[in-house]
């Protein structure tokens, strides 16, 4: 038996919807994580293309991602402070495997 009322309040699902879309989004950003990384590691090491095409892969698909999802200033953040981390290490890592080698 259903419950009695449940409808006849006119219920609001407002934070449903809140809910969902937090979802969503959390969603968005993890795969798009997941397939930056995949992409990174696959180029740079796995077919052995080198870091920069790796990381010019990771670049292109996070601005993709970027403007398929009308992503938000948090992401370009996030990405742009990612990119800098990335480039930075692809700097510095050579440098110092150099002097020790």
């Amino acid at each position: 038996m259903a419950q009695s009322g449940a409808h006849d309040e006119g219920m609001n699902i407002d934070d449903q919807r809140a809910t969902f879309a937090g979802f969503l989004t959390a969603t968005v950003w993890t795969s798009a994580h997941v397939i930056q990384a995949v992409a990174l590691l696959t180029l740079a090491f796995a077919i052995g293309l080198g870091w920069w095409a790796g990381v010019g892969a990771y670049i292109a698909i996070g601005v993709a991602t970027a403007f398929l999802f009308k992503m938000g200033g948090s992401w370009w953040a996030a990405q742009v402070a990612q990119w800098v981390l990335l480039i930075l290490g692809g700097l510095i890592v050579p440098a110092l495997t150099g002097m020790m080698g």
